[in-house]
């Protein structure tokens, strides 16, 4: 089950994409497997064949983005959250190796092609929630548990 939370900026991207495969991407490869089943043969005709799967996987993802997009909340800073560890929130922890980890907890829609945001359903995520600088929390791993220290917590729009 997938928490239901989403940034403003995530909410903007998700948006963003859908009208650019809705509007760009959808037309310009309509045009071209119109244009490749023109030619005949669409056995053989790879243009065709790989454009229409193309176009499947681009109306899979409109689909998905116009199901999800109106069940997502946005959740935008809040004075309330100054010091603590909350949604939306950066922060940079460390643990007793000096091992330095800096992200992002932000909504499950928005963690793809970004290397330092992770889901607010993530085990590292909730164990960090209502955490402060300086307080120590433990993170259940295939590997054990592992101890790590919050070392500063940052909300992008707090200044």
């Amino acid at each position: 089950m997938k928490t239901n939370l989403v940034t403003r900026e995530g909410y903007l991207q998700l948006q963003q994409e859908h009208d650019h495969l809705w509007n760009v991407k959808r037309p310009e490869v309509t045009k071209i497997v119109s244009w490749a089943a023109s030619l005949g043969d669409r056995s053989e005709n790879a243009d065709y064949q790989y454009n229409k799967r193309l176009l499947r996987q681009i109306d899979r993802r409109v689909r998905y983005l116009r199901k999800r997009m109106p069940d997502l909340k946005i959740i935008d800073y809040s004075p309330e959250q100054a010091g603590k560890v909350f949604f939306g929130a950066w922060v940079e922890i460390e643990n007793e190796q000096g091992e330095i980890l800096k992200f992002r907890i932000v909504g499950p829609d928005e963690i793809y092609d970004r290397k330092d945001y992770i889901s607010i359903d993530s085990p590292m995520a909730r164990a960090l929630l209502k955490k402060q600088v300086d307080d120590e929390f433990y993170v259940t791993t295939p590997q054990g548990k592992k101890e790590w220290y919050v070392n500063s917590i940052y909300y992008p729009g707090a200044e």
